[in-house]
C-alpha cells in the first residue's frame, strides 16, 4: 500500500527529530518546524517513517494511505 507522511501543524512543537530521521521527505524551517514533501514513501523507508512518527515527542506525525 502506498503511504505518505503528514504532520499535524497544531500539535507540532518543532523539536526536529523527524527531519533528522527522514531527510528525504522532511526538512526543517528556520524555526525547526517540519516541511513535508508530501511525496509517496518508498518501500525501503517506510520503516524509518514509522520510527519518525513514533519518536515524535508530541506524536504530530502520521502515516496515511497515499492516493
Amino acid at each position: 500500500m502506498d503511504q505518505r507522511i503528514t504532520v499535524d501543524r497544531t500539535s507540532c512543537a518543532g523539536h526536529g527529530p523527524c527531519a533528522e530521521l527522514l531527510p528525504e521527505h522532511i526538512t526543517a524551517d528556520e524555526w525547526g518546524y517540519p516541511i513535508v514533501t508530501g511525496a509517496l514513501l518508498s518501500a525501503r523507508i517506510v520503516g524509518r517513517a514509522r520510527r519518525a512518527a513514533a519518536d515524535c515527542p508530541v506524536l504530530a506525525l502520521k502515516l496515511t494511505a497515499g492516493a
